[in-house]
């Protein structure tokens, strides 16, 4: 995983804590967690506080999300909102904190003067059996707190103004007024500094999450989906009155309910020839066939043209799998504006040309189901699904690892918004 990091394809994005203080207030939240803080002086740590560093120092990367569900969270810093979530079990909990963050600005940056907040993404469930687990977490709530106890003194101190302004002989209370005055030392004027985060409840969306091998939850307002392998806990099981559960392995129906719910872009012209979608995936789609061929295969010159030559040179490869011949079809038929029709192909190849519909709001989540279906889409899982590509990285040979980390440094990494825009939108 080194070159991974050494380019910055994984915690790539993240926040150098050094200052003295701010090392002191995470080591104050790790106790409030129960958690015996390492030595460590410097560390990076991304949105949710989560931090590699800290993770090797404890021997436990699950540190901040110990049973997968009520994750925890250390918030140092308003400057935490621009940071990626580089380990969670939920693909929503990116956008959670950033909801959290973005309707509590105005606190969290008083409350980070002073003090560290942390706390649990706290749901109804506090460990995952079966998919019934899943399906009871309607809504999230942020359980906060501070290690000097910030928003405790706050809570009581609001009411103490309360009542000296509601009790006409509360005036005469010494004890009370001293206390106001104590809890003012720490907490500032609360009349015009803002401490506690007033939005903390949040609906759960669509989402995918880790458990079981990995389950697809797609919410709607009358129906709820679920795609996953049918050996998950629950499969077919839980509420099969409201839910709708789909093998994950079984590509017509997945492909069929991403249609039906307008969640797909099926292959038009209008988008493919736009896009350069396909033309990129032919072209990964032949170097990952040369490096099963041969491991050593040189992939220093990959390009259209390199593509071609190889195809070339192994007919029976190309033949024998099928998929680049079918792209060229579909690049050949939608030059003259003609739409495919996707019945006229084989199930499994449906993903193969087809994307996300961009307008719609589950658009990433939608592209990370894809991209499930394409293990030599490289692009698309270093995008939309991070945990499925580092594990498919693991288990590349070295010439194949530096080729894709090379593609992705040049072409990803240099704009990461121009080449969403252009393939994926």
């Amino acid at each position: 995983m080194q070159r991974l990091i050494d380019n910055k394809l994984i915690f790539g994005r993240l926040l150098e804590i050094s200052e003295p203080h701010l090392v002191e207030r995470y080591k104050q939240a790790l106790t409030g967690f129960g958690i015996k803080p390492p030595k460590t002086k410097k560390f990076r740590i991304d949105m949710a506080g989560f931090s590699p560093e800290i993770a090797a120092a404890l021997g436990d990367e699950d540190y901040l999300d110990p049973n997968g569900v009520n994750r925890r969270f250390i918030i140092l810093t308003p400057d935490q909102m621009d940071l990626p979530v580089v380990r969670t079990a939920f693909s929503n909990t990116e956008d959670l904190l950033y909801r959290f963050f973005e309707a509590n600005a105005r606190e969290l940056l008083t409350i980070t003067i002073k003090d560290v907040l942390f706390g649990e993404i706290e749901d109804s469930v506090y460990e995952v059996t079966d998919i019934d687990d899943l399906l009871s977490i309607e809504q999230v709530e942020f359980r906060v707190q501070t290690a000097s106890d910030l928003l405790g003194q706050t809570a009581e101190l609001r009411l103490l103004i309360d009542r000296l302004l509601k009790e006409p002989e509360a005036w005469r209370d010494d004890k009370m007024l001293n206390q106001m005055v104590d809890y003012a030392k720490t907490t500032g004027d609360i009349r015009e500094n803002a401490l506690l985060p007033t939005e903390v409840v949040f609906r759960q969306d669509t989402y995918w999450t880790s458990h079981f091998g990995g389950v697809y939850v797609f919410i709607e307002d009358r129906q709820t989906t679920v795609i996953c392998d049918p050996s998950a806990a629950g499969f077919r099981r839980s509420r099969p009155w409201q839910v709708a559960y789909i093998d994950i392995n079984d590509h017509r129906q997945v492909y069929r309910f991403l249609y039906e719910s307008g969640r797909i872009d099926s292959p038009r012209g209008s988008w493919i020839e736009r896009s350069g979608l396909l033309e990129k995936r032919m072209i990964m789609l032949v170097a990952w066939l040369a490096m099963h061929e041969d491991s050593d295969v040189d992939l220093s010159r990959v390009d259209a043209q390199w593509a071609a030559g190889w195809s070339a040179r192994h007919p029976d490869v190309i033949m024998r799998e099928g998929s680049v011949p079918l792209i060229s079809q579909v690049l050949k038929q939608v030059t003259n504006w003609s739409n495919i029709d996707i019945r006229d192909i084989a199930p499994h190849q449906r993903f193969l040309i087809s994307r996300a519909n961009p307008e719609h709001k589950d658009f990433y989540i939608v592209n990370r189901l894809i991209s499930e279906y394409l293990p030599f889409d490289y692009m698309t899982r270093f995008v939309f699904n991070k945990p499925r590509f580092y594990d498919d990285y693991s288990h590349w040979p070295a010439n194949y690892q530096e080729f894709v980390v090379n593609e992705i440094r040049s072409s990803y990494l240099k704009d990461k918004k121009a080449l969403r825009r252009q393939f994926y939108k």
